[in-house]
């Protein structure tokens, strides 16, 4: 099992470090773009979450949904430096910035 550090990734390929708490992909930080990536990579998840997005009010209506539905799925670890670690990097995830783009996806479709 590979770990990761949250603030940096290292990349030997390309002899960089990217830090995590800067834009990734285009997205707030890599945190944002990984629940994106999870959301879009599986069907069930992408469906539910772009139904959702016909439902919503509005992006901070399904922003809200968002985050408290990952935060009831989120395993629980005990108290322990990986609880610590995963309560860190969930707290830098854009749930506004996901909202929106699940919304337009939906518009688009």
């Amino acid at each position: 099992m590979a770990f990761y550090s949250l603030y940096y990734s290292y990349n030997p390929n390309q002899k960089e470090r990217y830090n995590t708490m800067e834009k990734y992909n285009g997205y707030t930080n890599y945190p944002t773009w990984n629940v994106i990536r999870w959301i879009d990579n599986k069907e069930g998840s992408y469906n539910y979450w772009h139904d959702a997005a016909r439902e919503a009010e509005d992006a901070s209506d399904l922003a809200r949904r968002l985050q408290e539905e990952h935060e009831e799925d989120a395993p629980d670890l005990g108290a322990s430096i990986f609880s610590d670690m995963l309560g860190f990097a969930m707290g830098l995830v854009n749930w506004y910035e996901i909202a929106e783009m699940l919304i337009e996806d939906v518009k688009e479709g």
